[in-house]
């Protein structure tokens, strides 16, 4: 990871291995593409970093799907910052579209984020 990455972030994030996450890109017309399923590498309520089979463009829109102890979100916005080789795959790092835009933002949106980051923080503490 580069000092970049680290230096970007507004908070810390969670190791959260155990949940499911689907991503798919974006394509015309807000429709969704294939979906990929990914491995969590950590997260918190601004974005997440998933360790993903094929690369896929910085800058790239997503819609990410997470499905967790507690918790299931679908559709959730995401634009790419980073894709670099990482162990088997590619380590992909998002920026969840609501805190990138006040014409994003749901209220939804961040209530469920916000729990999934609580809950991988307590797990990881």
């Amino acid at each position: 990871m580069t000092s970049d990455s680290i230096d970007r972030r507004i908070k810390d994030r969670y190791p959260a291995s155990c949940l499911q996450v689907q991503l798919r890109e974006r394509g015309f017309f807000g429709r969704g593409r294939q979906a990929t399923a990914v491995t969590c590498l950590d997260l918190n309520r601004y974005g997440m970093a998933v360790l993903c089979p094929r690369p896929v463009e910085p800058g790239a829109r997503l819609f990410m799907d997470f499905t967790g102890k507690y918790i299931s979100e679908s559709r959730v916005g995401a634009r790419v910052v980073e894709c670099q080789p990482f162990q088997t795959g590619y380590r992909v790092s998002v920026q969840f579209s609501y805190c990138r835009d006040k014409n994003s933002y749901s209220r939804t949106v961040d209530n469920a984020l916000s729990r999934l980051e609580g809950f991988y923080n307590r797990f990881a503490s």
